[in-house]
């Protein structure tokens, strides 16, 4: 098989990560390292015999494919030298520092035909792929991400931190176009960032998604609920598992409740609800979601017919959308403090 070559472009930690799977991936011919701090680019270059630099130009005629794992104001730069050398770019989430250089980098993309996916590894989560699998219609998603304070990321407010996962999601979940976002969040530790938030998302097609994001919890959380015409799903993306509670199966628990319910001596209390129910526990395997993200990058390098699992296009949606939802908060005047990332 012929191989990719690639490169990783910032040895910090989620470079580290990258720099561990394109090492492992069989496609993948892991030729280099860069960041601006030499001795960095050295230590984790030296851990797979790779080429080290501080200098992104000096890696354009040695690879085919980078990740782009630097600060968010970079990304725009970064991507802008490889996409215009025929380098396909993945990029750490989000796409850019903002909308309009988003905007940019998919013009870029586009304009050059090359590749650039988006980092959303959480759309990779076996969960996610589980439903995905399932091909229901949403009507009403729910989905909850909460955790105690982490001390990283204080440069960006809960909704870029943390809820700009279930954005994602639940964009390519209801797959279609924003109608109304309407949001409330609050700094608690930092006045100038928000950190709880809670958003409820209405779709053209009528769906209806309520997600909230917190970095206050006594406990990390994270959840999905889904309301479809095919079923009712429950998921947890940190236990790795889910339910489904499929809508045929059960319509023989609704006759026999009909049935009953006016019968003599019936009484509702000893019903195991339970038993009645069919319950199908999800099929989830345990991939790495950063393997199988990167697997998808290097299969749509290779082949043009395929797509990265989430696209530059897709990384602006959620972008769009989080600048929409932190647009409504800034509306509510009793929190007049939070900053205008846009």
């Amino acid at each position: 098989m012929e191989k990719i070559r690639t490169a990783v472009i910032g040895a910090g930690k989620m470079g580290t990560i990258h720099a561990k799977v394109y090492d492992q991936l069989p496609q993948s011919d892991f030729v280099a390292v860069v960041d601006i701090d030499g001795d960095k680019a050295e230590r984790l270059a030296n851990q797979y015999g790779c080429h080290a630099s501080v200098d992104c130009t000096d890696i354009l005629d040695k690879v085919d494919a980078v990740t782009i794992a630097t600060p968010t104001v970079t990304h725009l730069e970064l991507a802008k030298i490889f996409i215009k050398n025929n380098v396909a770019v993945m990029i750490e989430k989000p796409l850019a520092a903002n909308v309009k250089e988003g905007k940019k980098i998919v013009r870029l993309a586009k304009k050059n035909g090359r590749t650039v996916a988006v980092g959303h590894s959480e759309r990779c989560n076996p969960v996610v792929q589980a439903v995905k699998r399932l091909d229901v219609e949403p009507k009403f998603i729910e989905a909850t991400r909460v955790s105690p304070y982490t001390f990283r990321s204080t440069d960006i407010g809960v909704v870029m931190d943390l809820m700009i996962h279930d954005i994602d999601i639940i964009l390519s979940l209801a797959a279609s176009k924003i109608k109304k976002v309407a949001a409330v969040g609050i700094g608690i530790i930092a006045d100038d960032k928000e950190d709880i938030c809670n958003a409820r998302i209405t779709f053209e097609n009528g769906c209806i998604a309520n997600v909230t994001a917190s970095r206050l919890a006594l406990r990390t959380e994270r959840r999905v609920r889904v309301f479809s015409r095919q079923a009712y799903l429950s998921l947890d993306y940190l236990k790795k598992s889910g339910i489904a509670i499929k809508a045929d199966p059960n319509i023989n628990a609704v006759k026999w409740i009909k049935e009953h319910e006016d019968s003599e001596g019936f009484d509702p209390t000893r019903v195991n609800w339970l038993d009645l129910l069919h319950i199908e526990h999800l099929d989830i395997d345990d991939r790495e979601p950063l393997r199988v993200e990167q697997e998808a990058f290097l299969g749509a390098v290779m082949d043009k017919e395929l797509r990265p699992e989430v696209s530059a296009e897709e990384g602006l949606a959620a972008m769009e959308c989080a600048h929409k939802i932190l647009a409504s908060v800034r509306k509510h005047k009793w929190n007049e403090k939070i900053a205008d990332s846009t």
